[in-house]
């Protein structure tokens, strides 16, 4: 099996109606979508996806960002996927972002900068989990697969 990472469109992105033109640069690097959802998550669930942050002082503006409007939450397969995506999504501070990253070209700031992805596999592994069960990932062949491996 491929590897398989997290990214969340944050509510900025989807206010800025990017949803797509975000997925479309995924797909046409080669990573297969196996998971989709939209959803203002609970302040709750944030806690839990940001928990490593809890005792830094920006937590409460984080966790009042990320729960102020729809969220879209993926997991994308793929050859070194966490890496690929990484690489695709840019510098978290979108200011530093270079151009033709997703954050470089979309993001408008630190905290605006449209999209979250998981920063390794067992990061990943535990994001997918808090969003999506088992029966919600959908592994499924794709055409093209045998020029991507």
């Amino acid at each position: 099996m491929a590897e398989r990472t997290f990214v969340m469109v944050k509510p900025d992105g989807v206010g800025r109606r990017l949803i797509g033109k975000i997925i479309g640069r995924y797909e046409a690097k080669g990573l297969k979508l196996v998971g989709l959802k939209l959803q203002v998550i609970s302040r709750d669930l944030a806690g839990k996806h940001y928990a490593e942050h809890a005792e830094k002082p920006f937590f409460p503006d984080l966790v009042k960002f990320i729960t102020s409007g729809p969220t879209v939450q993926m997991v994308w397969e793929g050859n070194n996927a966490v890496e690929v995506v990484r690489a695709m999504n840019g510098a978290t501070n979108s200011l530093k972002a270079a151009p033709g990253t997703i954050r470089g070209d979309l993001g408008l700031s630190m905290q605006n900068n449209v999209v979250h992805a998981s920063d390794s596999v067992d990061t990943a592994k535990h994001e997918i989990s808090l969003y999506f069960s088992d029966k919600e990932v959908c592994p499924h062949p794709m055409p093209d697969e045998h020029w991507l491996i």
